[in-house]
C-alpha cells in the first residue's frame, strides 16, 4: 500500500503543466565552454574520425615514444586525446574535472580503466586482481567524496567492469555451464547469493554500481553475478537498486532478456536498475561467430539495432512509470533521435527530468547533447576514465577501436564545433545563452 501511494504521489508531482518541447541540439550550449576547449575537441574528434588512426593507435603510440621520447610524446597526448577524454591522473585533477562538469550541470560516472589482458601472465595473476579490487574500492570512496556536498543521496553512480576482478576464462567456463540444459537449478542466483559475503562497500558509501556488459561469451556469467548481487542489495528496503546491469540493444535477444528480467524483479519485489546501450563489440561479435561457425548474435543492420533500442527504451520507461523509484534507467546514447524519444516519452508518462531516468555519454564526446540536457534540468552523467598515461592511453585506444561507429558518428558534433569556432574567430563573440 505504501509503495502504491508513493507511486501515485510520484506520478502527480512529475506531471508537466505545459506541452513537451524538443530540445535543440544545434550547439547553442557551447557558449558554456571556452575557446581552447572547443579547439581541442575539434582537433581530437577530427583525428578520431580516421579509421586507420584508431586501428593502428597502439602502434602509433609506440612509434611516437621512440621518435619523440616519452616526455614530449606524453605532453602531446595530454594536450590532445588524454586531455579530451580523461579526467586526470591525481585525485586533485579528477576533482577539478568534476567541479567543471558540475558548473555545466553534468555529473560524473567514474570508470577505472582496468581490464584483463588474456595474453599477459602479469595481468591475469591473483596479485593483479587484488590490485584491481583495491583500485575499485578507492574509486567507490572517490565517487562519493566528489559529490558529498552537492549530490542527493543515492545519485552517485560508478561503472564496474567485472572482468577486472575475475578472469575471462572463468566467465567463459561459467557461461558454458549456464547454457547447459538444467543448469538453472545448479547455478541459480539464489544459490550464488547465499555464498556471497554479506558486506557491500559501495552501498555503505551510497554509491550505485553500474556493471558493464561485455562479449556474449561472457555476458551470461556476468548477468548471473549481477542477479545474485541484486538479490542481496536491490530489495525494496534498500532505497532502490544499488547494482545495475547493462543491456546491449544491438544483440537480437536483448529485448526479451530485458522484459524477462524486469518482470522477474517485479515479481520478487526487487528494485531494478538498467543502463541501456547500443553496444560496442559489433564487429568482433560477428567475426567470432564466423570463426566459430555459430549464429551471429547481433542485429542485421543499424536500423534493426535502433529499433531494438527503441523497444527496450519504451519497455523500461513504462517500467519506471509503473514502479516509480523502484526502477531506474540510464539512457546511455549518443544518438539525438534516441534522446528526443526518451525525453518525449518521459513527458508523456509524467516522469520528471531529474528523477529515476538519467542520460549518459562519454567524457569529451556528444557535448552538444549533454550540455543541452543538463541545462534543461535532466540528470546527465559523463563516463569518466582516470589514471596515468600508461594505464589510460591503451584503454582509450581499445575503447576507440570498439566504438568506431560512435566516433564516425561524431561528424555532426565536429561540424557544430566548426560553426561555433568560426563564429568566435570571426569576431562575432560568444553565442548568447538561451
Amino acid at each position: 500500500m505504501m509503495l502504491r501511494t508513493c507511486q501515485v504521489l510520484y506520478s502527480q508531482t512529475g506531471t508537466p503543466t505545459r506541452g513537451w518541447q524538443p530540445l535543440s541540439f544545434d550547439g547553442g550550449a557551447f557558449h558554456l565552454k571556452g575557446t581552447g576547449e572547443l579547439l581541442r575537441a575539434w582537433l581530437v574528434l577530427r583525428l578520431c574520425a580516421w579509421p586507420s588512426l584508431v586501428t593502428h593507435g597502439l602502434a602509433l603510440q609506440d612509434w611516437s615514444q621512440r621518435l619523440l621520447g616519452s616526455r614530449l610524446s606524453g605532453a602531446l597526448l595530454r594536450a590532445s586525446i588524454y586531455g579530451q577524454f580523461v579526467a586526470g591522473e591525481t585525485e586533485k585533477e579528477v576533482r577539478g574535472c568534476v567541479q567543471q562538469l558540475q558548473t555545466l550541470s553534468l555529473r560524473p560516472l567514474l570508470a577505472v580503466p582496468t581490464e584483463e589482458d588474456p595474453d599477459s601472465t602479469v595481468k591475469t595473476g591473483e596479485a593483479w586482481y587484488e590490485g584491481n579490487l583495491r583500485t575499485m574500492l578507492r574509486c567507490v570512496e572517490l565517487s562519493r567524496s566528489l559529490l558529498k556536498t552537492s549530490a542527493p543521496t543515492g545519485n552517485v553512480l560508478m561503472q564496474l567492469k567485472l572482468t577486472a576482478l575475475t578472469s575471462t576464462w572463468l566467465c567463459k567456463v561459467l557461461t558454458s555451464w549456464i547454457r547447459r540444459p538444467g543448469a538453472s537449478l545448479e547455478l541459480s542466483p539464489e544459490r550464488l547469493a547465499e555464498a556471497m559475503d554479506s558486506g557491500q562497500h559501495a552501498q555503505a558509501q551510497h554509491v550505485r554500481l553500474l556493471v558493464d556488459a561485455e562479449y556474449t561469451s561472457l555476458n551470461p556469467a556476468l548477468s548471473l553475478l549481477v542477479a545474485a548481487l541484486a538479490l542481496r542489495w536491490n530489495s525494496s528496503r534498500e532505497s532502490g537498486p544499488w547494482v545495475w546491469n547493462t543491456y546491449q540493444a544491438y544483440l537480437k535477444d536483448t529485448h526479451e532478456r530485458l522484459r524477462r528480467d524486469a518482470e522477474a524483479a517485479d515479481r520478487a519485489g526487487l528494485a531494478f536498475g538498467v543502463k541501456l546501450v547500443r553496444g560496442a563489440y559489433l564487429d568482433m561479435e560477428r567475426e567470432m561467430a564466423r570463426l566459430q561457425g555459430t549464429t551471429d548474435p547481433t542485429q542485421p543492420d543499424y536500423e534493426a539495432a535502433s529499433q531494438s533500442y527503441r523497444r527496450c527504451l519504451e519497455l523500461m520507461l513504462t517500467q519506471v512509470s509503473n514502479r516509480g523509484p523502484m526502477c531506474r534507467l540510464m539512457v546511455a546514447s549518443h544518438n539525438e533521435e534516441t534522446v528526443h524519444q526518451a525525453t518525449k516519452r518521459m513527458w508523456e508518462l509524467g516522469i520528471p527530468p531529474d528523477g529515476p531516468v538519467s542520460f549518459g555519454q562519454l567524457l569529451g564526446m556528444c557535448d552538444h547533447i549533454s550540455l543541452a540536457l543538463g541545462q534543461a534540468g535532466y540528470a546527465v552523467y559523463k563516463s569518466i576514465p582516470y589514471g596515468s598515461l600508461e594505464e589510460v592511453i591503451p584503454y582509450l585506444i581499445r575503447r576507440a577501436q570498439e566504438n568506431q561507429s560512435v566516433l564516425r558518428g561524431a561528424r555532426r558534433e565536429w561540424e557544430l564545433l566548426s560553426q561555433e569556432l568560426r563564429r568566435r574567430l570571426l569576431g562575432q563573440g560568444l553565442r548568447a545563452p538561451r
